[in-house]
C-alpha cells in the first residue's frame, strides 16, 4: 500500500468512529529515544484525536454505553488498537504508562497546539474543542508535512475570559486550583446552568473555535468522569 493509500485507509476507519488522524512526523534518534526504545522499527508517529462534537455524534452511545470506571479510555483502546494493527502499526495512549508518552509535546511537533491558560491544549482552528487520544507508530516511513507557522491564539487575547469565567476562580496565575474546582462541580450538580450539566464555564468562555464546542450531553459527558475520578465513584452509564 502506498504511504498515500494507508493515510486514506487509516483516516476512513477513524472517521468511521468519529475520530480524526491529527497530523504526525517522522520519528527522530536521541529526540524520540524512548519511543524507539519501546518500539525500534517504529519509523513514524501519527497522532489520533477528536474534534468538536464528532465523535459524540458517531460513538456516544457506544462510550456511553460501557458504563464503570473511565468508558472513553476503554473505548478508545478497543477501537483503536485494530485499526493500527490493520496498517501494521501498534498504538500508544496518554491514559497508559509507564512510560507516559509525551503527549503535549508531540502535538506541539504535529499540529502547532500549544498550552492555553487553562492548561488544556489550544488549537489553532479547533480552540480548546478537542483532545489527543491515541498515537499509532507505523514501520513505514512516511512523508508529512510540518505544521503551518502560526500566531498561538492566547497571545492575542488581551481579555482572556477564560480565567475570570470560572464561577470559583479555580483558574490562577499560579496554575489550576483542581479540589476548587472539584468540590464547585458537585455542589452544583442539579443546576443546569453549572459546570456539571452545561460544561466547564471557563472553557465555555473562550471565543477561539467556538464553532466546534462540544454539544451539551458530551460536556456534560467530560464533567461527570473529571467528578468520578476525583471521587472514585463511577455511575455505571
Amino acid at each position: 500500500m502506498s504511504p498515500a493509500s494507508l493515510l486514506d485507509d487509516l483516516a476512513a476507519r477513524l472517521g468511521r468512529i468519529g475520530l480524526r488522524l491529527r497530523g504526525g512526523f517522522a520519528l527522530v534518534h536521541n529526540l524520540d529515544q524512548a519511543v524507539l526504545d519501546h518500539l525500534p522499527q517504529a519509523r513514524t508517529l501519527l497522532l489520533v484525536g477528536n474534534v468538536g462534537a464528532e465523535v459524540w455524534q458517531r460513538s456516544g452511545r457506544a462510550i456511553t454505553a460501557l458504563g464503570g470506571a473511565h468508558p472513553l479510555d476503554r473505548w478508545t483502546r478497543r477501537e483503536i488498537e485494530p485499526i493500527a494493527a490493520a496498517c501494521g502499526g501498534t498504538a500508544v495512549f496518554p491514559f497508559d504508562g509507564p512510560p507516559y508518552w509525551p503527549f503535549q509535546r508531540w502535538a506541539a511537533r504535529a499540529e502547532g497546539s500549544l498550552a492555553s491558560p487553562l492548561g488544556i491544549l489550544m488549537h489553532p482552528e479547533f480552540g480548546l474543542w478537542h483532545a489527543y487520544r491515541a498515537a499509532i507508530l507505523l514501520p513505514a516511513s512516511l512523508a508529512l508535512p510540518a505544521p503551518p507557522a502560526r500566531e498561538h491564539p492566547c497571545d492575542a487575547c488581551s481579555e482572556k475570559p477564560c480565567l475570570s469565567a470560572c464561577p470559583v476562580g479555580a483558574f490562577t496565575g499560579a496554575g489550576y486550583e483542581v479540589d476548587h474546582c472539584a468540590r464547585h462541580v458537585a455542589a452544583t450538580k442539579s443546576d443546569p446552568e453549572e459546570c456539571y450539566q452545561g460544561g466547564c464555564r471557563a472553557r465555555l468562555a473562550c471565543p477561539v473555535g467556538a464553532e466546534w464546542r462540544y454539544a451539551r450531553d458530551q460536556a456534560a459527558f467530560h464533567m461527570r468522569a473529571f467528578l468520578a475520578a476525583r471521587t472514585g465513584v463511577f455511575p455505571e452509564s
